[in-house]
């Protein structure tokens, strides 16, 4: 790690592995209709597969972020963008 961050890579590297974290966080059900895109600037793009399921995921957003942040061991995601 001490590399990485000497590279300035590490706030990058922590951002990208919430989405290597993203199905154990949010379960087997909603990962099936989820996939998570990339990481900027501490926002996640999740590409959802329809209306119904954004809909529903969205009231768990506080939640994930905060699940997501708690893998990374900080605050790495500061929001999460549905589409």
């Amino acid at each position: 790690m001490a590399f990485l961050k000497a590279m300035g890579m590490r706030e990058r590297f922590e951002e990208n592995l919430s989405i290597a974290f993203w199905d154990t966080v949010v379960g087997k059900e909603i990962a099936q209709h989820t996939e998570p895109q990339k990481v900027s600037s501490g926002i996640l793009f999740v590409k959802v597969d329809n209306d119904v399921w954004r809909n529903e995921i969205v009231y768990y957003k506080n939640e994930i972020i905060q699940k997501l942040n708690q893998k990374v061991g900080k605050r790495a995601i500061k929001e999460i963008k549905f589409y």
